[in-house]
């Protein structure tokens, strides 16, 4: 269910990227792109660094974690307790958040790069 989000999530910043190639001047759609994905990075970067470190400290005292283990931490998540997942999840959320925040922008300020040409 969350994979499905994402997927619309990235769906929709797509389109209003359409749609402000349209509405924005390509200096202003930079501007903002570049705002958003700094905005996304400040918001992303600690959160998901901090859910790592969390979602470590939990699994470290159950399981050995495989190798590696950072690149799918989603695959690990049916070994927390319940309560240790609802811990997490604001971390797991936010990080997300600020990752797509940062696709968005990125993608925006390109955008405006490329119109501006």
């Amino acid at each position: 269910m969350p994979e499905i989000a994402l997927v619309l999530l990235a769906l929709l910043a797509i389109g209003l990227l359409g749609l402000a190639t349209t509405l924005l001047t390509p200096q202003l759609m930079t501007t903002v792109g570049l705002w958003t994905l700094l905005f996304g990075l400040v918001v992303g970067i600690p959160t998901g660094l901090w859910y790592h470190v969390v979602l470590y400290r939990f699994l470290s005292k159950k399981i050995v974690l495989p190798s590696r283990w950072w690149w799918a931490p989603v695959d690990l998540h049916p070994h927390l307790a319940q309560e240790e997942l609802a811990r997490i999840k604001p971390w797991f959320v936010t990080g997300g958040v600020g990752f797509l925040l940062s696709l968005a922008g990125g993608l925006a300020a390109m955008a405006g790069l490329l119109l501006n040409q």
